[in-house]
């Protein structure tokens, strides 16, 4: 497996800090969305039963009344509020001794708290001479909220009514909210999460892209000159004319030409320029341009009109007949190439040994190979030059041995 290009591991490794980025902010958003929601949650719900709790113990205090000491609780018996606490009280102390309870209605067993407690409540109550709020824990060990409110007496406070509720039914729901915000969020977070990966690998993918880009440029910028310099150094060393040299400089002038060409419209610096072109005539120059390299190739046209860039397309067929030149061979035989232009189809073939059925689409791939009956970037090239036309490339079926390879480009029709 090959290892990943420093510049491609810094940009994974960059996405994977903005998506923890991404987490991090996410996570701390819902927490504090969760711990605000369930403090305002707790807030509200003291509130109302306070709120509830006092009433009902003002609205039992009226109910009832004192006439010189005689306290009358008959109203008690047909009010509808005496039961709808779970635990309804009604303290009197007569002179000095302790606090007695003239009334009592429990919901609930064991919620009744001790004297003594009794006793504070109601020494609270004369002392704030208004309705006391507080929380006692029972002997059964549930926890209530009690209300007080005074009973008077002409000037002072002659009796205390109290009534309490159990607060577990709230904390239930209380905790029942924390319950569904903690895994609704851990939900939110989980796609909140998910999203900020996709969405840094989509920020992130133009630059990988463009790297994928320049590995390829570069590789193909070096296959296609390697040939060509290497045959111009034994042409310069041995005894070839200065006509053969100046030859395969024109055709190394040629190679860099396209492969700019092609980096400056991948990157965006020059826009694709189509013009009307005769397809037949570009093929016949660049055929006619080709070295000879002991090849026969025989060209068959028709007269064609394509929407096209012309330095692409040359570039493009010469990769095509180069191809067949060079890989279409059995043994030490020359190379028979067959070319055709007829209605926008560039057909080169060669009576090599061919191209397996399932490698038909690998030769098209970005993967360089080289020596003898390899696939080289040739190919690559047309297909990124048939697709950029709006065309396609691709290796069709052939009678008998060897590969047949087809340009395809809409035609444009001459009236």
């Amino acid at each position: 497996m090959t290892a990943p290009r420093p510049a491609v591991a810094r940009l994974r490794r960059m996405r994977w800090w903005l998506t923890l980025l991404y987490a991090a902010v996410s996570v701390i958003s819902l927490v504090t969305l969760v711990v605000i929601a369930a403090s305002i949650d707790a807030r509200s719900g003291s509130r109302e039963l306070d709120s509830e709790m006092k009433g009902r113990a003002e609205a039992l205090s009226r109910a009832i009344w004192m006439d010189q000491g005689v306290l009358h609780l008959e109203p008690l018996s047909e009010d509808e509020l005496a039961t709808a606490s779970d635990v309804t009280v009604v303290l009197q102390r007569i002179g000095a001794g302790d606090v007695q309870t003239r009334w009592l209605q429990p919901k609930r067993e064991g919620g009744l708290p001790q004297v003594s407690r009794l006793d504070d409540l109601w020494s609270a109550t004369v002392r704030e001479q208004e309705p006391v709020l507080t929380t006692i824990r029972g002997p059964d060990g549930h926890e209530l909220r009690w209300a007080t409110a005074p009973v008077w007496d002409a000037d002072e406070i002659g009796a205390v009514v109290l009534v309490a509720a159990d607060l577990a039914p709230q904390e239930r729901s209380h905790d029942e909210l924390v319950l569904w915000l903690v895994v609704g969020g851990t939900v939110l977070m989980l796609v909140s999460v998910g999203a900020g990966h996709l969405l840094s690998g989509r920020a992130v993918r133009p630059a990988m892209r463009t790297l994928d880009q320049q590995e390829q440029f570069l590789a193909e910028a070096a296959h296609e000159l390697r040939t060509p310099l290497a045959t111009l150094r034994l042409a310069l060393e041995g005894a070839t004319t200065s006509r053969d040299a100046v030859r395969m400089v024109d055709h190394l002038d040629r190679l860099v030409t396209g492969l700019l060409s092609r980096a400056r419209i991948d990157s965006g610096a020059r826009p694709l320029e189509l013009t009307p072109l005769r397809l037949d005539l570009l093929v016949e120059q660049v055929v006619e341009e080709l070295p000879a390299r002991g090849a026969s190739v025989s060209l068959r046209t028709e007269p064609t009109v394509v929407l096209g860039d012309p330095d692409l397309l040359a570039q493009a067929v010469r990769n095509l007949v180069e191809n067949a030149v060079r890989h279409g061979t059995a043994g030490d035989a020359p190379s028979t190439v067959e070319v055709s232009v007829a209605e926008g189809r560039v057909a080169v073939r060669d009576h090599g040994p061919g191209i397996d059925a399932r490698d038909r689409e690998a030769v098209f791939g970005d993967r360089v190979t080289g020596g003898r009956g390899g696939i080289g970037v040739g190919l690559p090239i047309v297909r990124w030059v048939a697709e950029l036309h709006g065309g396609r490339a691709r290796v069709a079926s052939a009678p008998g041995p060897g590969t047949l390879v087809e340009l395809v480009l809409p035609r444009v029709i001459v009236r």
